[in-house]
């Protein structure tokens, strides 16, 4: 067995984030008594916080930053005169307190558990992710679950993987497979560190560019097949 060791991203990999964000995100704007439209105001936010994830990918903007400036530019948008910071507070208090997982991961990460050591690693914030995860029913299986908050540093950076790996006395790369959705973040981070990676992609979306996952699987039972 050539992989000793799994890594896995948690967001729209194990944890249905999409429905979080969506109940997070109406229950959040119906506290302040806004008429939700999910087609309108999640549509809005899906696009900015979007862009600013991928901001901080790029080493543009910091997490820190990201938990307020989302909510700035969001609010600034819709013309809402209301205070970002507090919206970001409340916003961050539903999500915690949202976690849904696949149907399939609770199986596959039971099953898995005996014979491999697992870990998260996933970019979020420590507020929301130690709610939604470090709590969640699958969150015993695993060996450690590294928050990019907690220790400074995000997906794509190598530099996450080697804390998780160092922390946690693991030295072989070639035992070690990344498992995520994301190509720009979980499969270039785990090139960018130098171990084979498996792109989760549900919607059979067509690979193209330089990002290259070592294998790639649609359904979370396949990666049973790679091990």
């Amino acid at each position: 067995m050539k992989y000793k060791v799994l890594i896995f991203d948690a967001d729209d990999t194990l944890f249905d984030f999409k429905a979080s964000e969506r109940e997070a995100l109406e229950k959040t704007l119906i506290g302040y008594d806004i008429d939700y439209s999910e087609d309108y105001h999640l549509k809005i936010y899906k696009d900015i916080n979007g862009k600013i994830w991928k901001e901080l990918e790029e080493g543009k903007i910091t997490q820190s930053e990201l938990k307020v400036e989302r909510f700035r530019r969001y609010c600034g948008h819709l013309n809402l005169d209301l205070n970002p910071v507090e919206f970001a507070y409340k916003y961050m208090e539903n999500l915690s307190n949202s976690s849904i997982l696949f149907e399939d991961s609770i199986d596959l990460i039971s099953h898995l558990h005996e014979k491999f050591k697992l870990f998260i690693i996933t970019n979020g914030l420590t507020k929301v992710q130690s709610g939604r995860i470090k709590k969640s029913q699958i969150a015993h299986y695993f060996k450690d679950i590294i928050v990019s908050e907690e220790v400074g540093v995000s997906k794509p950076n190598p530099e996450i993987f080697k804390i998780a790996l160092e922390k946690n006395n693991i030295a072989e790369k070639d035992s070690v497979l990344m498992i995520g959705d994301s190509l720009t973040s979980d499969i270039k981070g785990g090139m960018n560190f130098g171990i084979d990676t498996c792109l989760y992609n549900p919607k059979k979306v067509q690979v193209v560019g330089e990002i290259k996952p070592t294998y790639e699987i649609s359904n979370l039972k396949e990666l049973l097949n790679y091990l």
